[in-house]
């Protein structure tokens, strides 16, 4: 019987030990923090369930253009509202650690080192293995200049400590991490200043998504500075001020530091077993999650990949397939669908315009906004929009943009098409419920048919 070792709880490690011991493997996991790692106890879940409650007084807000009548003092009561999140996130935890346990899965809490392709030592017991995937996450970027303290200036993980809604959060970075917080606080009620070192919000993203995403977040009063990057964050009693490099100051109540992330790789004997790191720290792999180390794979944010979730979850399946002999798909990133969960969601798939125009591709798009959609009317859903790429002259569908109230489950259409590499009349052809908002993807469809 193979014995694999994973080093790291969360979706590149548990998704990965739970197919390992499906095709008969023997599995050991091990875990510093807690199973489900930062996904499930700091980043992801909490984050969501945090949205989830700005979502609904998002709603609230507009409930009037439907014709209901709320008490204007409706507000979110934030200890509540981060004590739900945590015990969330606890249950989430166990619910993982229940799953593994079933499947009879070792799991070992402490911390790993690499002592070879063959060997981890936790805690100074030495454990033998026949392969290691190393799936240990990343944590926050901080800055010399700007130094968290866990009460007024927080990375996204300590955020879940606060007690009241900030009187003014000023978010420091416009990326994706940025972008969902300022949007949740924004939707809680507090007043909000994004600070943004580029031209705009979520430089890294669809263009017209990203312009539409910052029209709604000033519509709703937050304040965006452009192309203004931060020189240090200092605390100052109850308050903090962001000193920009031009000079200019901004005080607020709270700071929230979205700098971007550092892979957990120090200290984990990656080098010293002849591991390749790439120039920041982040593991080296190719498209079945090895090393350049044979026996050794990683998977998840401590490769730098694309770090999402489902991404992490999925290198570490194929990691284990390639392993144990079971069909392999390599990792393809031109089919991964994301999401990011600001207000509206903004949930993309396949090519982007940039990777399009990058490679001279030839695509036919179309962009519908959702204002025309009947349920979205219905629904009082001003703001949104479907956008699909399909390739010229075949109608074959690429890419696409969902701007909108529950892109996230939006986006599967248009997913399942660019993985099955379906035609637009394909995706067209298929049945949508009416009134709808899946409607207007099919609709989008329709208006690309090859001539």
């Amino acid at each position: 019987m193979t014995h694999v070792v994973i080093i790291g709880g969360g979706p590149g490690g548990y998704e990965a030990a739970l197919v390992a011991a499906r095709l008969g493997a023997q599995v050991t996991v091990v875990e510093r923090d807690g199973l489900g790692g930062s996904t499930v106890l700091t980043d992801c879940v909490p984050s969501k369930t945090l949205i989830a409650t700005s979502d609904l007084l998002t709603e609230v807000e507009s409930s009037a253009e439907l014709g209901v009548e709320v008490p204007r003092d409706v507000r979110a009561d934030l200890a509540a509202v981060n004590d739900r999140v945590m015990k969330l996130a606890l249950a989430q935890s166990a619910d993982i650690a229940g799953r593994l346990e079933r499947e009879g899965i070792e799991f070992v809490k402490g911390s790993a080192r690499l002592v070879s392709a063959g060997s981890v030592e936790v805690d100074g017991r030495t454990i033998q293995a026949d392969a290691v995937l190393v799936a240990t996450g990343a944590h926050p970027r901080v800055s010399p200049d700007a130094l968290p303290d866990g009460e007024r200036i927080l990375t996204w993980e300590q955020v879940y400590a606060l007690r009241e809604i900030p009187d003014h959060m000023i978010v420091v970075g416009s990326g994706v991490t940025g972008a969902e917080f300022a949007s949740a606080y924004n939707g809680l009620d507090a007043r909000v200043t994004l600070v943004s070192s580029r031209d705009r919000v979520l430089p890294g993203e669809d263009e017209d998504a990203a312009e539409l995403i910052e029209d709604v977040f000033t519509e709703r009063g937050m304040t965006v500075m452009g192309q203004s990057r931060m020189a240090s964050v200092r605390r100052d009693g109850d308050q903090v001020v962001v000193t920009l490099t031009d000079g200019r100051e901004v005080d607020g109540s709270h700071c929230l530091l979205a700098l971007g992330s550092i892979p957990n790789t120090a200290d984990l004997g990656l080098e010293e077993a002849g591991v390749v790191l790439d120039e920041n720290g982040f593991v080296r792999v190719d498209r079945v999650s090895r090393t350049s180390v044979p026996g050794i794979y990683a998977a998840g944010d401590c490769t730098g990949v694309l770090m999402l979730a489902s991404v992490a979850a999925q290198q570490g399946r194929i990691a284990m397939a390639h392993l144990l002999g079971d069909a392999v798909h390599p990792l393809d990133l031109q089919k991964v669908s994301s999401n990011i969960f600001t207000s509206p969601e903004i949930a993309t798939v396949g090519l982007s315009q940039r990777k399009i125009d990058e490679a001279g591709l030839h695509v036919d798009v179309v962009m519908l906004p959702l204002a025309t959609n009947a349920r979205a009317k219905m629904q009082g859903v001003r703001h949104g929009f479907v956008k699909l790429f399909s390739r010229r002259g075949m109608g074959v569908v690429v890419g696409g943009v969902v701007v909108g109230p529950r892109a996230s489950e939006l986006i599967h259409a248009v997913s399942l098409a660019v993985s099955a590499s379906l035609t637009v009349d394909q995706v067209a052809d298929a049945f949508t419920v009416y009134p709808s908002l899946s409607g207007s993807v099919a609709e989008a469809a329709r208006s690309l048919h090859p001539r």
